[in-house]
């Protein structure tokens, strides 16, 4: 817990209440519960699917729940890929409309696609929190997203932000979209983003048959946990994960939630993009 305290400015947060219980002499059986609530507050953070779990009868098959569960050390480590330095800069880079006009950049990438005012922009933001001062446009207006826009990482990988899908989509948007996830050559993984509070869009179909019908190695990231009470959640979650199950191949088995605003499961999507990149056991 210490480790993941010092590591990220939001839970970092939780540490100032140690200084008025010392200088009051707080009692250690006090301070020991404070830590166990502080514990609590901070593993459903870090780990949110950990509390739907506890909604579900106990003979539901839980076997691809944690398929990716790494250690609060190893969520640490992956946080410094997305804390900037003088050696490792994080910036946006370019926009592209066309094939022809993204970067040539040979280190690994993934991409985030989702529908029209999703949250994919404001997943983005919060990814980079730790990054002062970088431009990730988030609009209340759907379809604010029109190209694609890049942005690296150090030396360790690019994110890509899509065009949304469904309403005020771009034009071009299938052919855009369709070419860079059949073209990418160091494209890692695909983040498909679906509304927690909604589930799976016919929308969201489309793009689902896309990566399928390329074989395109994709993971599903449900946003917006934030707005649906547990009960919702869990259900939208449940119906989720069964359909990664029964009806895709190169989905990833284990659905990831989120909320931007909360900053729940943050950490760990920035795990397992360290860890798709092949970056999570470079960094020191």
């Amino acid at each position: 817990m210490w480790t993941i305290l010092g590591s990220s400015r939001l839970l970092a947060a939780c540490f100032p209440v140690w200084r008025p219980l010392l200088r009051n002499n707080t009692s250690l059986a006090s301070i020991q519960t404070v830590l166990k609530l502080q514990e609590k507050k901070c593993n459903s953070v870090v780990y949110p699917t950990r509390d739907l779990e506890k909604l579900l009868s106990p003979d539901i098959d839980r076997s691809n729940f944690r398929l990716f569960d790494p250690t609060i050390e190893e969520i640490t480590t992956a946080e410094s890929l997305f804390r900037p330095t003088a050696k490792h800069v994080i910036d946006f880079v370019t926009s592209a409309i066309r094939m022809d006009h993204t970067p040539e950049l040979q280190q690994p990438e993934v991409c985030f696609i989702g529908r029209s005012n999703v949250g994919k922009s404001s997943l983005i933001k919060a990814l980079f929190a730790l990054v002062p001062g970088i431009e990730v446009r988030v609009s209340k207006t759907p379809g604010h997203t029109k190209k694609m826009n890049f942005f690296k990482v150090g030396k360790a990988f690019t994110l890509v932000d899509m065009p949304g899908y469904g309403y005020r989509a771009p034009e071009d948007f299938t052919e855009m979209v369709e070419a860079y996830i059949q073209e990418r050559r160091n494209l890692k993984r695909t983040f498909l983003l679906v509304d927690g509070s909604i589930g799976i869009q016919e929308a969201d179909l489309i793009a689902i048959e896309m990566c399928e019908e390329f074989g395109i190695p994709y993971a599903m990231v449900m946003t917006k946990m934030d707005r649906s009470r547990p009960a919702v959640l869990v259900t939208q979650y449940m119906q989720i994960h069964e359909f990664i199950k029964s009806q895709t191949q190169g989905c990833f088995p284990q659905p990831f939630i989120v909320s931007s605003l909360h900053f729940s499961g943050i950490h760990l999507l920035r795990c397992f993009i360290a860890h798709v990149t092949g970056n999570l056991q470079k960094v020191s």
